[in-house]
Parts: structure tokens; C-alpha cells; sequence
């Protein structure tokens, strides 16, 4: 299995910026005001629907009884809410892609030390390139 990594927000910034051709500084902000934007309305209690991306929902998480894992003592956990996101259509397609691809090329590597073969490079995906870092207008603002 592949290792994973964190992308942040300035990863992304950068990433977008290099393919719209725009300067950095512009790009956070566009990033920072759509987020600030989806948190807003989730805020006010709204469904968000972002087609082939997902739908974002605030549900109430009722009251309930709950243990203390190291006193055993019985707890109250208040209501609450929380924020579910539904995938979308294309958002589960590449998901599911990209596990089956990952899954081919390591039981292609598994069949091949079996047979004291040298591994195969993995399969590729279709992946961003990562951003360079210096590209469109350095701003060590960008993760803000």
C-alpha cells in the first residue's frame, strides 16, 4: 500500500495557482473565501450540494450515555452536531479507481517475488504534478 500524506491548503493553493495561471496571493484568497463560504451556509443549518464532488450536511447527534475508558464511570455526551459529507458520483469513481489500480500493481509485485522476478515500477495514476515551489508570486502568507 501506498504511504499517504497530508495535503494542505497551501499545497493546494500552489497547485492551482500553477494550472489557472494565477498569482498565489489571488488563488488564497479564492480558496479562502469558498471555504469560508461552505462553512458559512453549513452554519446556517443549509445542505450543500457540490455535483460530482458531494453533499455536505449538518445532522444532530442526539444525547447519549458513555463510558470513561479509564474510570468505567457512565458519562453524559451532550447533543451535537456534526457535518456529514455524502461523496459524490466522481469523487467515488476516482476513489475506486485509483485503490484498483494501487491493488493491481501490488499483486503484480507479490506475483513477481513469488517467482524471484525483480518488482515492476508501480502503476501509475493519474496524479497531480506537485506544484514547484517559487511558481506565480511567492507568499509565505498562502497557508493562512
Amino acid at each position: 500500500m501506498t504511504a499517504r500524506r497530508t495535503i494542505t491548503k497551501k499545497e493546494l493553493v500552489l497547485r492551482i495557482a500553477e494550472k489557472t495561471h494565477q498569482k498565489q496571493t489571488v488563488t488564497r484568497d479564492i480558496i479562502q473565501l469558498f471555504i469560508d463560504e461552505v462553512i458559512n451556509e453549513l452554519a446556517r443549518g443549509n445542505r450543500l450540494e457540490l455535483r460530482d464532488f458531494g453533499v455536505f450536511e449538518v445532522k444532530v447527534r442526539k444525547a447519549r450515555k458513555a463510558r470513561n475508558p479509564k474510570t468505567g464511570a457512565e458519562v453524559r455526551v451532550p447533543e451535537k452536531r456534526v457535518v456529514t459529507i455524502k461523496p459524490g458520483k466522481k469523487m467515488k469513481e476516482e476513489i475506486n479507481r485509483y485503490a484498483e489500480a494501487e491493488l493491481a500493481a501490488e499483486l503484480a509485485a507479490s506475483a513477481a517475488h513469488a517467482a524471484g522476478a525483480v518488482a515492476p515500477a508501480p502503476i501509475p495514476v493519474d496524479e497531480p504534478e506537485p506544484a514547484t515551489p517559487g511558481a506565480g508570486d511567492p507568499d509565505p502568507e498562502v497557508n493562512r
